[in-house]
């Protein structure tokens, strides 16, 4: 099992900067990915970025894409996501999680095997 811890979330204005922090505990390997994902209120889970645990391979929601930078720090067995250039339709409960199948696209929900207990974002507008 992965256990995961998120922080760093807030309000914030429209076009602001926050900065999500997930701490990783627990059986990690080589071919996991790390991926943040989000739900606003009434909608359902929804992705946002991914990142291997160990190769240089990033995957990014349409949205988000030039706005937001997913990273790790594996001595620390961290993961972030570096969220600039904010906007209202951001807001939401940010999950980070892992994923533990081999192959796949990272961009489904139903990929991820072990979720943290998210953080609050709100940008108000």
């Amino acid at each position: 099992q992965v256990q995961m811890v998120e922080s760093g979330g807030g309000l914030v204005q429209s076009g602001g900067s926050l900065r999500l922090s997930c701490a990783l505990s627990g059986r990690i390997f080589s071919n996991h990915y790390m991926g943040w994902l989000r739900q606003a209120p009434g909608k359902g889970r929804e992705f946002v970025a991914a990142i291997s645990w160990t190769e240089s391979r990033t995957v990014y929601a349409d949205s988000v894409k030039g706005r937001f930078t997913i990273s790790r720090d594996n001595a620390k067995n961290m993961v972030y996501l570096q969220m600039n250039s904010l906007k209202p339709e951001d807001t939401a409960d940010y999950y980070c999680a892992t994923s533990t199948q081999v192959g796949g696209s990272r961009i489904n929900p139903a990929d991820y095997d072990y979720w943290g207990q998210g953080t609050q974002v709100t940008v108000s507008s």
